[in-house]
């Protein structure tokens, strides 16, 4: 990681590696946990393996969805890790995403108890870093992820 350009997050989910792949895997959990509520999501691709599309719209009244994200995976290792960017877009074209350009990496890790959960989120320079930052990076993906923890710790893994 390299502070001048990266923003990171790290947290002990306690669950099972299993069911927080499975949190960031399957559409119908993802878009229980993947926007700020009371937001809602909807996911209208996620093909989670390398050069596959991560789609997903927004609403703020559950009735009107507006374009969220519009990203590529470039790696996936399962169980393990995450990459995707939303410099290049679902159709594989260079992209100039608003409000900043990302490539973000997830990492999963058994951990005594749960997983420990990694965040890193990777920007082309300090000003790009510094706008996320303003815009609310901890807040935003400290929230995701609270929701994103408190649904795979609800989940009854077997």
């Amino acid at each position: 990681m390299n502070p001048d350009t990266d923003l990171d997050l790290r947290r002990i989910i306690r669950a099972p590696l299993a069911t927080v792949w499975h949190a960031w895997t399957d559409p119908s959990r993802l878009e229980r946990w993947w926007v700020p509520a009371p937001s809602r999501c909807r996911v209208d691709r996620l093909e989670p393996r390398p050069g596959g599309a991560f789609v997903t719209r927004l609403s703020d009244d559950g009735v009107d969805f507006v374009p969220h994200l519009d990203a590529c995976f470039l790696a996936v290792d399962e169980l393990r890790r995450l990459v995707f960017t939303n410099a290049i877009d679902s159709t594989w074209r260079p992209a100039t995403p608003a409000p900043v350009a990302m490539t973000t990496t997830v990492t999963l890790t058994d951990h005594p108890e749960g997983t420990d959960y990694r965040l890193v989120v990777r920007h082309a320079d300090p000003e790009a870093r510094a706008r996320h930052e303003k815009l609310g990076f901890a807040e935003g993906w400290g929230s995701v992820t609270g929701q994103l923890a408190a649904l795979a710790e609800s989940v009854d893994p077997r």
